[in-house]
């Protein structure tokens, strides 16, 4: 008779130290967001675009370099974490990962705010030589590693 009672409170144990045990939780990826265009331009192309087209174009390549170039120093595409670079995955470098991700996304939504208002003002051969420059500085992200030397 006193099998049953403490059966049951032992699997009661168990199913609350199985709810309230805490999960380990995925790798935080230290890029994050749009990371890549869908395609380069030439001149010609841009010249042939509305003006309108333009602005999503320069809009688009903000939003990857603002996702990528901050963080450099780590990686070049999505998919690397801190684990993977050896950073301790202590509470406040999550913390910091984090609280610069979200400030990254605050400075893209208030820059696109601001290009949605005041780009359209622009000149479009200086817009078309603003994402020429923005595509070339992306291409040259493939050569990265050709900086690092062992």
């Amino acid at each position: 008779m006193k099998t049953k009672p403490t059966l049951i409170i032992a699997v009661f144990f168990l199913m609350v130290s199985i709810g309230f045990a805490q999960k380990k939780s995925a790798p935080i990826n230290m890029i994050s967001g749009k990371t890549s265009i869908s395609k380069y331009h030439s001149h010609e192309e841009l010249g042939k675009m509305s003006k309108g087209a333009l602005l999503n174009l320069y809009i688009e390549r903000i939003e990857v370099i603002v996702n990528i170039l901050p963080n450099i120093a780590f990686a070049t595409k999505p998919g690397v974490t801190m684990e993977s670079l050896g950073i301790p995955e202590t509470k406040e470098n999550k913390k910091a990962l984090e609280d610069n991700r979200e400030a990254s996304v605050d400075y893209f939504d208030s820059t696109v705010e601001f290009q949605k208002k005041i780009l359209p003002y622009s000149d479009t051969r200086d817009l078309i030589a603003a994402i020429m420059f923005y595509e070339e500085t992306l291409k040259s992200l493939h050569t990265y590693n050709d900086y690092k030397t062992d």
